[in-house]
């Protein structure tokens, strides 16, 4: 490993192990967002056969839910499985699980046999794979680089899955305007491609605490962890409350083609608009990582991510719609850069597969749920009205955690 002083890029670079995991993170991360933006958009396609706007925006918003059951039931066991098994091992076949639910895909367009409750179980067993999956990928990246290059590593690593958010979405529209076969079919090799790198990673990725005690006491004791660490519930329940109250993502497919009517190579502009968005900072991160006035400066990203979200909702027009998108975009990934570098800073080895067991289950619970929450909210009082409604609550929720957190609200240094 590199000289632990130093902590430029180039030192990460010189880490080859880091990079492989990288590398297998970043095809993986374009494969999930080729096949969810493909996802969404066949849901939504075959419930409007037989549905109006709000009933179908309601049937992706279930996607989110199916996704998310499987999570909450496994997520904390995955955690205290990454604390005791051979990370990499577990990432493994988590790959294998996702390529099965891409094959799964191409076969239901191939054999013309897609509905709405076939789609849902889909997501249901990719929703199984990422909850095993989250946990020992968050573990496993800081076993790879030295604790001086941990902002650094993390800051790339937001960059691998941002790139993957900018250019997923934009090449599925490309791809679904020409099938959805190609795809699901691009996703499964993605995910191959990720598989086939892992082996070659040479550092031990196994906890090397050996852990005493059940399956449980071991749960109990990362939750009651995160519940005394405020730092760490702090900026994990705001990251929960904030997304699960803002998320726009369930509703894009409505406003691409019923609101902005920009069809489906627009639908995957807007889906890549807040990745490009996250992916300037994350690129600015990774180049400068913040170092001072962390907690302000999070607080700011999430009211920004807040703001945006009632702009974007009020837009009529798509360039203008684009722009907020990705204004989000950048503001989340500024929170997030922060979260995830306060909470992997503060917690030990032995104790991140539970810690990011319990990250995971909140980050899931606002995305996932958050899609269903607006694909519900929609379904009540329409797609505009409730991404308005969204960022307004979101921008309440962040208020009220700067007076609930201090400690958090004056964390100053990432170091």
């Amino acid at each position: 490993m590199a000289d632990a002083a130093d902590t430029s890029a180039g030192a990460l670079f010189r880490q080859r192990d880091y990079m492989l995991y990288w590398c297998s993170r970043a095809a993986a991360s374009l494969g999930v967002q080729i096949q969810a933006v493909a996802l969404a958009w066949q849901m939504y396609d075959v419930a409007r056969r037989t549905m109006d706007v709000p009933a179908a925006t309601l049937q992706v918003g279930l996607i989110g839910a199916a996704t998310f059951l499987p999570l909450f039931f496994l997520a904390l066991p995955a955690g205290e499985m990454a604390d005791r098994r051979d990370r990499k091992a577990i990432l493994i076949f988590c790959y294998l699980g996702e390529a099965a639910t891409g094959a799964a895909l191409l076969a239901s367009v191939m054999l013309d046999i897609a509905s709405a409750p076939l789609l849902l179980a889909i997501a249901v067993a990719f929703g199984t794979s990422r909850a095993f999956f989250s946990p020992a990928n968050t573990a496993m990246g800081p076993m790879l680089v030295p604790r001086s290059l941990l902002p650094r590593a993390i800051a790339w690593s937001s960059l691998a899955w941002q790139t993957a958010a900018v250019a997923g979405p934009a090449v599925a529209g490309l791809l679904i305007a020409l099938s959805l076969e190609y795809a699901y079919g691009t996703a499964i090799g993605l995910y191959l491609f990720a598989l086939a790198v892992l082996p070659f990673i040479r550092t031990p990725t196994k906890p090397a605490t050996t852990l005493a005690g059940s399956r449980w006491t071991l749960i109990r004791q990362g939750l009651v962890y995160v519940w005394r660490q405020k730092i760490v519930f702090g900026a994990i329940s705001l990251d929960l409350f904030a997304v699960l109250l803002g998320a726009a993502t369930a509703l894009l497919p409505a406003f691409a083609r019923d609101v902005l009517h920009v069809g489906s190579e627009g639908y995957g502009w807007l889906r890549a608009a807040p990745g490009i968005g996250a992916a300037v900072i994350a690129l600015y991160l990774a180049r400068d990582p913040i170092s001072r006035h962390a907690g302000p400066i999070m607080f700011w990203g999430v009211a920004v991510f807040a703001l945006a979200t009632i702009a974007f909702g009020l837009s009529q027009n798509y360039w203008l719609s684009l722009a907020m998108l990705a204004i989000l975009g950048g503001a989340d990934m500024l929170s997030v850069y922060i979260r995830q570098t306060l909470v992997q800073l503060v917690t030990p080895d032995v104790m991140r597969g539970r810690v990011a067991a319990v990250s995971t289950l909140f980050i899931s619970a606002s995305n996932e749920l958050g899609e269903f929450r607006g694909g519900v909210a929609a379904w009540l009082i329409g797609p505009k009205a409730a991404v308005v409604f969204g960022g307004v609550a979101a921008l309440v929720v962040t208020g009220l955690w700067a007076k609930m957190f201090p400690d958090l609200r004056k964390a100053d240094r990432l170091d």
